[in-house]
């Protein structure tokens, strides 16, 4: 070992340190690698026998379908539009868009005119929650006259409120033996009553207000007067023209008063209601609104 040369060969079998990787592990290892190989490496041991597979091994998967992976497995057809297809529509295109620009000059034409002529639409717009008249004060009455048709709006929704209660004191005295025909009166005031007081009187003066029309502030001064005259009437309700007890005056709350103290009341409260809309209607009319009458006339 000591006198080897350096042309010797490793791969030679040699003395006893020396370890030849491919030589026979029988030469190597003895007795004890003759019981646990019966072959060369590449042979399995004659003691050791494969065992079973455990249990828990988990099942393959399922195979995928053939065309799994096949992105054009179901072709989509996209209709292409030739180029005259495409022109023809084009055109219709710029047939309705001319259409529309058309149809826009004719409305702006008319509504031009419409105001030229001193007419003005108007959308329904109060109460805002179920629209049923057209309101806007604000925004179409000149500033120093905004005032008067504030308070002339507030006496149309005061009959309002007087027409109503007026219904359900009549139906409690009907309820206490009055009869039936003062409670039908009553329905017959409310249902004239208050569209009648918006179209015959508070249109008229909101357009006359709005457009300074000396035809329509007479129109509304005429019906205005009779509006507060059936107020007045009402405050107190003789019975002379209508019957007494379909209206809440004074009288009838009187006379109930002693028959039930319960519908007396209602017919007092009654009472102060149309008192109160007699005062603000006088209001509207009185020397506030004569100025402008004359000035609308002249």
């Amino acid at each position: 070992m000591a006198g080897r040369s350096k042309y010797d060969n490793p791969f030679e079998e040699g003395g006893a340190d020396e370890v030849n990787p491919f030589a026979d592990q029988a030469k190597r290892g003895g007795s004890t690698a003759q019981s646990s190989y019966s072959g060369g490496a590449f042979y399995t041991t004659q003691s050791q026998r494969p065992s079973a597979p455990p249990s828990t091994r988990l099942s393959p998967l399922p195979p995928e379908p053939a065309d799994f992976y096949n992105d054009f497995a179901t072709p989509v057809d996209i209709p292409m539009d030739t180029n005259k297809d495409m022109k023809t529509r084009e055109k219709e295109l710029l047939a309705k868009e001319a259409e529309l620009n058309r149809r826009e000059k004719e409305i702006k034409r008319r509504e031009d005119a419409a105001a030229r002529a001193g007419i003005v639409s108007e959308e329904k717009n109060w109460p805002p929650f179920f629209p049923i008249i057209h309101n806007d004060i604000g925004n179409e009455i000149p500033v120093h006259l905004q005032r008067t048709l504030y308070v002339a709006f507030a006496s149309l929704l005061g009959l309002v409120l007087c027409l109503f209660w007026n219904i359900i004191c009549v139906t409690a005295a009907w309820a206490k033996g009055s009869g039936p025909k003062i409670w039908f009166l009553a329905i017959i005031y409310f249902i004239l009553g208050c569209p009648g007081a918006y179209y015959l009187w508070y249109r008229p003066l909101y357009r006359a207000m709005r457009n300074e029309s000396a035809l329509k502030f007479g129109w509304f001064f005429l019906f205005y007067l009779v509006h507060i005259a059936f107020c007045v009437y009402a405050a107190v309700s003789p019975s002379i023209l209508f019957v007494g007890k379909s209206l809440t005056g004074i009288l009838p709350a009187i006379s109930l008063i002693g028959d039930s103290v319960i519908v007396g009341i209602f017919y007092f409260i009654g009472f102060a209601l149309f008192c109160l809309e007699s005062l603000l209607s006088m209001w509207v009319i009185q020397v506030k609104s004569l100025p402008t009458a004359f000035l609308f006339i002249s």
